[in-house]
């Protein structure tokens, strides 16, 4: 989580400081931090796409304060999520102390170093086998009863949905015809059977750069992880590896997946399977997730004011068309998106050339 610029207190701000002060002066014996001798201090953090606010504390060890309005985000199944991958060898962050009702929690601080900061060409290969070996241990993690629900594929539809309702008719305002209508529902036909054919496993679903954080001799720190479902093998290593924040070269991804692939058959996580195989299950799962985002970043932008992801959507059109490109029966999708859709895309002021989206060119520094 990134510092960020300071803005003016509000009241559910203000509550959540008090109460954290509260919950550091009475438990802080319990919570091994010093008694507070000041006014507690708060500092904004950078949030994520969901309705949760993130802040600092200004005690030594800091802490994270968040603010979890319970009207909007489900406080208790985070705090047993956490609870349960902790159990089970991931580093999570601890839920130091938690008000249910009113929406707060107190977290340890796993700090800043977002693997996305220290990814380039040099360290990426041994970054990334850090990160999916921890993700070959949460994948060997057993089902909860009632913690992990079905990623099936009435949920895995209706985020594709995402793509029609919110970027084609609300952010371009088009509508679409029958017969677009059913070539979009081929499409997702497709993807969802392959989605249904592949091994089921505990799915992080935003398993990536962001969401990854790194500190010196510690395993690796796994955040926003309270949408955990139970789906298909591949969409996490998918989410990570071709991440809609940084693009890597598209050998060396079938590379990393490949890998990925040896290492989850030693595991017995998936059964042999034949490299393109994998690969199809690879792809069209990161298909699916990409649909999902096309539709997802608008609706961010237009329904809750997040305004910093629409530029990420140039790389997200990048993915879904040279996946597409690969296989015949996503074709049709393909050329019928760049002749109805992407033209209207490049009008918008956001836009910039998906061809060479997420490309670092020589002038350019890398990821810090």
């Amino acid at each position: 989580m990134n510092e960020c610029v300071t803005q003016a207190p509000d009241e559910r701000r203000e509550a959540l400081r008090q109460w954290a002060a509260r919950a550091l002066q009475s438990g802080h014996e319990v919570l091994r931090v010093p008694p507070l001798e000041n006014v507690l201090g708060l500092s904004p953090l950078s949030g994520d796409a969901g309705f949760r606010r993130y802040f600092r504390t200004d005690t030594t060890p800091a802490l994270i304060a968040v603010d979890s309005p319970p009207s909007r985000t489900n406080i208790n199944r985070f705090v047993a999520l956490a609870d349960y991958l902790r159990r089970h060898g991931i580093h999570t962050p601890l839920v130091i102390a938690a008000d249910i009702e009113h929406g707060y929690m107190l977290l340890e601080d796993l700090g800043d170093t977002q693997l996305l900061r220290m990814l380039n060409s040099d360290s990426a290969t041994g970054l990334y086998a850090e990160v999916i070996n921890e993700l070959l241990c949460l994948q060997q993690i057993p089902r909860a009863e009632g913690l992990f629900p079905p990623y099936n594929r009435e949920l895995l539809h209706m985020e594709m949905s995402l793509l029609p309702e919110w970027l084609i008719g609300k952010l371009l305002g088009r509508e679409l015809s029958a017969e677009e209508h059913q070539l979009l529902e081929r499409t997702f036909a497709h993807l969802l059977d392959s989605a249904s054919s592949q091994p089921q496993v505990l799915v992080h679903r935003d398993y990536h750069s962001r969401n990854l954080m790194l500190r010196n001799g510690e395993r690796p720190g796994v955040v926003d992880f309270q949408d955990a479902v139970w789906g298909p093998v591949t969409y996490d290593v998918v989410s990570l590896l071709r991440d809609c924040y940084i693009r890597w070269p598209q050998e060396q991804v079938e590379n990393w997946a490949l890998a990925y692939a040896s290492s989850a058959i030693d595991a017995g996580i998936i059964p042999e399977v034949a490299p393109e195989t994998f690969l199809r299950w690879f792809d069209w799962i990161g298909l699916q997730r990409h649909l999902k985002v096309l539709g997802l970043f608008p609706r961010l932008y237009l329904r809750d004011g997040k305004h910093g992801y629409l530029p990420d959507l140039p790389l997200v059109i990048r993915y879904t068309l040279e996946v597409s490109d690969k296989y015949p029966e996503m074709q049709p999708f393909a050329d019928w998106f760049r002749a109805e859709i992407l033209p209207l895309i490049e009008q918008q002021d956001w836009y910039r050339d998906y061809r060479t989206a997420g490309e670092r060119r020589s002038t350019e520094t890398e990821p810090s």
